[in-house]
């Protein structure tokens, strides 16, 4: 009985994960696109989720009328929805320390369109797009 031994080259933690994620021998190919693209999905669905559940009324008009959205307000699956709160006019910028609370804060609509995470949420979640669609049909 003859053993054969292989020399195996010690690889680091990060070189391992470099191997697994452009594998194409996985089940499921990530690919570098997929590290990026499945936390900001993950991410985005969860704070979607939540928000339709429990946003908070949002006064959208500048006139002192909440709209709300949410479940825990009393909408139900058809007539949920999440109030875009940069339709709000007149409160551009309103940040947190300027409010008395959070909860005017949240009434007023907080930061507006200001917000970094809405726009690199929306703004990847295209070029995602854009990319699988050029991957796909070239």
């Amino acid at each position: 009985m003859t053993a054969i031994l292989e020399r195996r080259e010690s690889e680091s933690l990060w070189g391992r994960f470099c191997n697994w994620i452009t594998s194409t021998e996985n089940r499921l190919y990530i690919g570098w696109f997929g590290v990026l693209m499945i936390p900001t999905l993950l991410t985005a669905t969860s704070v979607f989720i939540i928000a339709f559940i429990a946003a908070p009324p949002v006064d959208i008009d500048g006139i002192r009328e909440p709209v709300s959205g949410s479940l825990l307000y009393g909408n139900n699956i058809i007539s949920g929805a999440i109030i875009p709160t940069s339709a709000a006019i007149g409160l551009h910028f309103y940040p947190i320390w300027e409010a008395a609370s959070v909860d005017e804060w949240l009434y007023n609509g907080g930061c507006k369109n200001k917000n970094p995470h809405r726009i690199v949420s929306f703004k990847s979640h295209v070029a995602f797009y854009h990319i699988v669609l050029n991957e796909v049909l070239p």
